[in-house]
């Protein structure tokens, strides 16, 4: 998530969603891991310390020793009652 050339870097559209509040849903959510309508890949809510209510699509990487997670894009959404 550091290269500023990334994919995911180019995703967050300027101000919305910054890779720490990204960092904070992906490692303390508290729903159930969904899966994204339009790219079928693992997909998370949940609420940043910032107040954003954020939706993040993310992708795991083949490695055998280690859970790796990529961060695919994020995007702030309404809280929904689901």
């Amino acid at each position: 998530m550091d290269d500023p050339q990334g994919n995911f870097q180019h995703s967050l559209g300027p101000g919305e969603v910054t890779t720490e509040e990204v960092e904070e849903v992906l490692s303390d959510h508290r729903g159930p891991v969904e899966l994204s309508d339009s790219s079928g890949n693992p997909i998370v809510f949940g609420w940043t310390s910032t107040g954003k209510h954020i939706a993040v699509v993310f992708a795991f990487e083949d490695d055998p020793d280690l859970i790796i997670v990529r961060p695919l894009t994020a995007y702030p959404v309404p809280e929904y009652g689901g």
